[in-house]
């Protein structure tokens, strides 16, 4: 006779396995056993050492860079657990890679957003939990549930402590005004944006700026960094318009190397960020890093156990 809740399985691919140690540790259950290596020639070997017939398989795995390896190195973790007959198979993606490339803005560009969720779905996976998506329609990519959680609740418990000024909360994109305003809510702080021109994939200049920052606090927010650019020009410019001390608030920080020079030299006081993907250190430079692995581990056990996932967007008052 079959239990009615299939037992859960946690295993973690190579990309953040501290973070899945962490949420393993959050849930109370042992990570998975699972070898992952690599052949002479760069191919991706997985094998799940534990017995997953029929159990409720999560696979945990950012596809922070390198990111085409560890997307990979997911693919190919689905087909084995898929393959060993796993009753559910679950990606945890912390951070979900390629959801820049969301539209078809010119001629003859994929949607790679799209193309991932159907690789996604090829290779066997029954739903996704992943946090801050760069573009929300990417939900709708999938032919599978989707459980999108946001990393805000974990921030603003931080950023309350931490801002304890007049402050005003900045977007530096039209794009990110949304986000924004809800931490400007959260907050109890003004709103203000930063309109910018994006000159190549690395390089960004801000143009002006919409809204009253002098004599204030500032708190930038974004769901990404990669370069700095687009915070670091952002920051320039709230300074001259005599902004006082400049926070970055930041989901997801993959700092790549053009990165770490342009923090060094920036007005940025501190980035606060999560550790969805590793977070590099920068020698000179203030970055504090709050923990997801309670957020992300409370959504895997309400999955498993079939309960609602929406609760966990509330912040406390």
């Amino acid at each position: 006779m079959f239990a009615l809740q299939p037992e859960m399985k946690v295993f973690s691919g190579s990309a953040n396995r501290e973070l899945a140690e962490r949420i393993c540790k959050f849930i109370g259950t042992p990570l998975g056993a699972a070898t992952l290596s690599s052949f002479p020639d760069g191919e991706t070997y997985v094998k799940i050492e534990e017995n997953v017939r029929g159990r409720d398989v999560f696979l945990i795995q950012p596809t922070s860079p390198p990111t085409n390896e560890h997307l990979m190195e997911l693919l190919i973790m689905v087909d084995a657990a898929k393959r060993a007959s796993a009753d559910r198979i679950t990606a945890v993606i912390p951070f979900f890679g390629y959801a820049r490339q969301d539209r078809k803005d010119k001629p003859r560009v994929p949607i790679t957003a799209k193309l991932i969720a159907n690789l996604l779905t090829a290779a066997g996976v029954s739903r996704v939990l992943t946090m801050d998506l760069h573009a929300q329609q990417v939900q709708g990519f999938f032919d599978i549930p989707v459980d999108h959680l946001y990393s805000m609740p974990v921030l603003i418990r931080y950023l309350r402590e931490r801002l304890t000024k007049k402050t005003v909360v900045v977007s530096p994109d039209v794009g990110g005004l949304k986000m924004a305003s809800a931490y400007s809510q959260a907050l109890d702080a003004g709103l203000a944006i930063v309109a910018k021109q994006r000159k190549s994939a690395s390089e960004t200049e801000a143009l002006y700026l919409i809204g009253e920052v002098e004599g204030a606090d500032v708190l930038l927010v974004d769901d990404l960094t990669e370069t700095a650019g687009t915070l670091v020009s952002a920051a320039e410019t709230l300074k001259k318009a005599g902004a006082g001390d400049i926070y970055a608030a930041v989901s997801h920080a993959v700092l790549v190397d053009m990165a770490i020079p342009r923090l060094q030299k920036s007005k940025i006081k501190e980035l606060v960020t999560t550790n969805s993907t590793p977070v590099r250190e920068v020698e000179g430079f203030s970055i504090n890093v709050q923990c997801v692995a309670e957020l992300l581990g409370e959504g895997i056990k309400r999955i498993h156990n079939d309960e609602s996932v929406s609760s966990l967007f509330k912040i406390d008052k």
